[in-house]
C-alpha cells in the first residue's frame, strides 16, 4: 500500500490524486488556502477548481505538509509553477531521502528563468525526481477519460516506479530521460495557446491555428535544443501533443484566456474571468527574456509577451507575425 502526499489542490493535482486513489493508494491532500480546503472536505469534491468529480474515500484532505507527507513514500508537487520554489522550501523539512518526488507543474520561474527541475535541484536529491508531463486536461483525468503522458527523470529507475505507481487501463505513462525537453514542452506550450486563442477571439480560421501551432512548435524546438533538449521529445507526447490539446480545447484556461483578449478585453481583466492561474501569461515573460538571453529567435513568443503586458493589440501582433521578411521553412 502506498501512501502519497500532493501538494496543491487545483485541479490538476485534484484530478491525479483520484488517479491514484482509484489504483487503491492511500492520498493526502495540502493546500495552503485552508478555505478550499475546507469546502472539498465538506463536500468531497474540488467543487472550486473540478466539479463533478467526487473524492473516493482514501484521499485523505490535510492541513499542513507534515501531516500530508508524514510517513509517505511519494510527494507530489503540483503547485502553480511561479509557487513551486515557496512550496518546495516549506515542504523540504518533511520529505526523506526515501520519498520520491513529483512534480507536474509546467512553467519557467520568472526573473530567474529556470526550470522547475532546476529550482528542484537547491532542495532535493535528483535521482528521486519526476517530472510528469503530456496531453492532459484535468477535467477529462478526474473522469477516467484515456489519457497518455510521459515522465521523465535522470534516473530511470525513478522514472519507471512512476509510471508504475499511476498506470491503468485509463492512464498510460511512458518514460523518457529528457527532463529539459520534456519541462520546455510543457511550459512553452501555453504561450502558443495563448496565440491560437487570440487567433480564435479575432475570427480567425483554422489556416491561422494551424500556422500559428506549427511556426510555435518550430520556435519551441530551437530553445529546446539550444538548452540541450532533444529534438525528438518535441515530436512526442510533451511536445505536438501537449500543444495540440492546449491549442484547441476550451477546457485550456491558456486558450480560453487569448480568446477574451482576441475579443477585446485587457490581458488583466482575462485572467480574472478565467477564474484560474493562466501560466502562459507568466511564462511568456521569462520565455521572451530567456530567448534574447541565450540568442534564440522566437517570434510568437515576442509578440505574445507584449500583447500580455498591454503593449501591443493584438491585430498588431498579426501584422507583425505576417510582415516579417521572408524565410526558409527550416531557417
Amino acid at each position: 500500500m502506498k501512501t502519497i502526499g500532493v501538494i496543491g489542490a487545483g485541479s490538476w493535482g485534484t484530478a491525479l490524486a483520484t488517479v491514484l486513489a482509484g489504483k487503491g493508494w492511500n492520498v493526502r491532500i495540502y493546500d495552503v488556502d485552508e478555505q478550499h480546503l475546507r469546502r472539498m472536505e465538506a463536500s468531497r469534491e474540488n467543487t472550486d477548481y473540478l466539479p463533478g468529480v467526487a473524492l473516493e474515500d482514501n484521499i485523505t484532505i490535510t492541513y499542513s505538509n507534515e501531516e500530508a507527507l508524514k510517513d509517505a513514500d511519494v510527494v507530489l508537487f503540483s503547485a502553480p509553477a511561479q509557487h513551486f520554489r515557496s512550496a518546495a522550501e516549506a515542504a523540504r523539512p518533511f520529505i526523506t531521502d526515501e520519498m520520491l518526488i513529483i512534480n507536474v507543474a509546467k512553467g519557467i520561474e520568472r526573473g530567474t528563468h529556470k526550470r522547475l527541475s532546476q529550482i528542484a535541484e537547491e532542495f532535493f536529491d535528483m535521482n528521486r525526481y519526476v517530472v510528469l508531463s503530456g496531453p492532459s486536461h484535468a477535467e477529462e483525468v478526474g473522469r477516467r477519460m484515456p489519457t497518455t503522458v510521459s515522465v521523465a527523470s535522470r534516473n530511470q529507475e525513478a522514472a519507471e516506479a512512476i509510471q508504475d505507481l499511476f498506470m491503468t487501463d485509463r492512464f498510460r505513462v511512458y518514460t523518457t530521460e529528457d527532463v529539459i525537453g520534456v519541462e520546455l514542452g510543457g511550459a512553452l506550450k501555453n504561450i502558443i495557446a495563448l496565440g491560437a486563442g487570440i487567433a480564435d477571439g479575432m475570427g480567425f480560421g483554422d489556416n491561422a491555428k494551424a500556422a500559428l501551432m506549427t511556426r510555435g512548435l518550430a520556435e519551441i524546438m530551437r530553445l529546446g535544443e539550444k538548452l540541450g533538449a532533444h529534438r525528438e521529445t518535441f515530436a512526442g507526447l510533451t511536445g505536438t501533443g501537449d500543444l495540440i490539446v492546449t491549442c484547441t480545447s476550451m477546457h485550456s484556461r491558456n486558450r480560453r484566456c487569448g480568446l477574451l483578449i482576441g475579443e477585446g478585453m485587457n490581458p488583466e481583466d482575462a485572467v480574472k474571468e478565467v477564474g484560474m492561474v493562466v501560466e502562459g501569461m507568466y511564462t511568456a515573460e521569462a520565455a521572451y527574456e530567456l530567448a534574447r538571453e541565450v540568442g534564440v529567435e522566437m517570434p510568437i513568443t515576442n509578440v505574445i509577451y507584449h500583447v500580455t503586458r498591454g503593449e501591443l493589440s493584438a491585430s498588431d501582433a498579426i501584422e507583425q507575425l505576417m510582415g516579417r521578411e521572408k524565410k526558409h521553412e527550416r531557417a
